[in-house]
């Protein structure tokens, strides 16, 4: 086994910042003043409610790769490090993040990133953000630093404290380091297309989803399914052989597009909706207000119906919905009202005095 591999470009420079004590100061303060603290990182997801507070705790500058061990498959970084570093540095070593992040802008931080709990379209396939935590550093509401997980993936018994932090949009205290498990990066990536109604797409997503081949995405836009393939050549081309489809030429910038919602679909003026349902289950709306990621369990759609009629029908199909992107920033997914009182303890229990983002996720 070897030793820690350190990155000398990072450690030696200005991006290498441990603000740890500087934080935790901060936060004590606030204590003591009862007063409310807003996280923020570097500001790429703000399309989300922000805390209803002004006094703001700024983790941007808490930044730098701490550990990192190629052939353990591990990655350890402070909250504040770049996201586009942190990729850059494992693209070097042909390895990646599984659960592909984006980044909604260059600003994007693994804190956010990890605090927000978004996937890309790798996500069915290779896990989300919450399967790659092995453990983290936080700073609660009681202004203490406290250390959860490790360098390693093992199963646990009771609380797992850092997959808890996934989502969680800092309700629960600032993140101030985060390690991540990684992987290699694929010999060979593929995308195809089949030409295909979107009546038809979730029943037919669903059938190639169960295929033996090397999946790595499955989506619908433009009236085609986009089928990516990661492997080696002799397994993409044994897939190609057995399920079809049409090469895509421009495969990469698709998923790019998709995972960072540049792609035209997400230029409509209608708020954006996010939608999980079942695979195959069916959709009744028009072509043009809808993409489909994740083989047909993640839908986005665009349009003006009442809150109340999205969800109606997300639930009619065994799903959920949440509103994404409008005029103004929205409140993101809540918990379900069954589990509601669950997050409420918990945020009492990390965040006794509601000093980090109050009104986020309707906690106080």
């Amino acid at each position: 086994m070897g030793g820690i591999s350190r990155i000398p470009s990072l450690k030696d420079s200005d991006v290498d910042q441990d603000l740890a004590a500087d934080l935790q100061s901060q936060v004590k303060e606030a204590i003591a003043q009862r007063n409310s603290l807003a996280i923020v990182g570097g500001g790429s997801k703000g399309f989300l409610q922000s805390a209803q507070v002004e006094t703001k705790l700024h983790l941007a500058g808490h930044a730098g790769i701490i550990d990192y061990e190629p052939s353990e498959l591990f990655i350890t970084a402070r909250a504040g490090t770049p996201l586009a570093e942190i990729e850059a540095v494992l693209a070097e070593r042909k390895q990646m993040l599984g659960c592909e992040p984006p980044h909604f802008g260059a600003t994007a931080t693994l804190g956010g990133s990890v605090a927000c709990g978004f996937s890309g379209p790798r996500r069915p396939y290779a896990g989300s953000v919450r399967d790659h935590i092995l453990g983290v550093k936080l700073l609660n509401g009681h202004g203490e630093i406290l250390q959860f997980g490790g360098q390693v993936m093992k199963n646990v018994a009771g609380f797992d404290v850092s997959r808890l932090m996934v989502g969680a949009r800092g309700t629960l205290g600032a993140l101030l380091e985060i390690t991540l498990k990684v992987l290699p990066l694929p010999e060979l990536e593929q995308t195809l297309l089949f030409k295909c109604a979107l009546a038809d797409a979730p029943k037919r997503m669903s059938a190639l989803a169960r295929c033996s081949i090397p999946l790595s995405g499955l989506a619908w836009a433009e009236g085609h399914i986009f089928m990516r393939l990661a492997g080696s050549e002799a397994a993409i081309r044994a897939a190609h052989a057995q399920v079809g489809g049409e090469p895509a030429a421009t495969g990469a910038s698709f998923w790019q597009s998709l995972r960072e919602q540049t792609h035209p679909f997400f230029n409509g003026s209608q708020p954006l909706w996010r939608l999980s349902a079942p695979l195959a289950s069916k959709i009744d709306v028009p072509e043009g207000e809808v993409c489909m990621d994740w083989g047909g369990a993640l839908r986005w759609w665009h349009t003006a119906c009442p809150a109340t009629e999205v969800e109606d029908m997300a639930r009619s199909q065994g799903g959920h919905a949440s509103l994404f992107r409008d005029q103004q920033p929205v409140l993101g997914a809540m918990p379900p009202a069954g589990l509601l009182s669950l997050h409420q303890r918990l945020k009492k229990s990390f965040d006794p005095h509601g000093l980090f983002n109050p009104g986020v996720l309707g906690l106080h």
